[in-house]
């Protein structure tokens, strides 16, 4: 399964065109993706039909959120919900970089009907203690990580062995992926589920288009 990152309409049918499987739909790519607008969701969701996975974050400043950022992100869920979009991606830690339960459980109890990806924040936490704990809630279908906090070909071994400890949840391997790596991290790994960004852009530029050429590329090496 290859899910890319799209920003705008265009970007979702070249995802389409090119054979990807599934669209991660942000804005602001540069601050790690956030909420796109409501208008975007809507006119992304009727222009294809490859499924749509939608970034439930509104500000940029880390995963710890208050009442108040809450509030918002049920309402943010509640719209990707009546949209007809196929899922959302989000995360939630507190303070001391754990994931916040309580405010998961919370944000879980909106997405009757989505799919669900829990974001790279896992990647700010001890990886092994947050998969113990996700994997209790059978509402998160997929898991968001390069492996931890360092790069992803250096987490390489600890996402080998979290793919074959994990049977229930996808893990979606992401943040870092490019051509170089590619190949060695799939065949090392076995992992089939791959999240690509700036890698298919123009120039690997986060303000450019999809790259079509690089993307169908791409597709025939997961797809291998």
């Amino acid at each position: 399964m290859l899910e890319i990152i799209g920003m705008t309409v265009e970007d979702a049918k070249s995802i389409e065109k090119c054979g990807a499987d599934r669209i991660e739909l942000v804005s602001a790519l540069t601050e790690g993706g956030l909420t796109p607008s409501y208008g975007l969701i809507e006119s992304v969701v009727n222009s294809v039909d490859i499924p749509v996975n939608v970034m439930i974050r509104h500000h940029a400043n880390g995963f710890v959120y208050s009442e108040e950022d809450l509030k918002i992100m049920k309402k943010d869920i509640q719209i990707v919900k009546d949209s007809g979009a196929n899922g959302v991606v989000l995360g939630v830690l507190d303070e001391k970089n754990n994931i916040n339960e309580k405010h998961l459980i919370e944000l879980l109890n909106e997405c009757d009907g989505l799919d669900v990806t829990f974001h790279r924040a896992i990647d700010d936490t001890d990886l092994n203690e947050s998969m113990k704990i996700l994997k209790k809630y059978e509402k998160i279908t997929n898991i968001l990580t390069s492996g931890g906090k360092k790069t992803i070909t250096e987490n390489i071994n600890e996402i080998k062995d979290t793919i074959n400890e994990e049977k229930r949840i996808n893990i979606l391997l992401g943040g870092g992926l490019n051509f170089d790596n590619i190949d060695k991290i799939k065949k090392f790994t076995k992992a089939t589920d791959f999240h690509f960004g700036t890698a298919v852009r123009v120039d690997n530029n986060p303000f450019k288009g999809i790259n079509e050429d690089k993307l169908k590329k791409l597709v025939c090496i997961i797809k291998l």
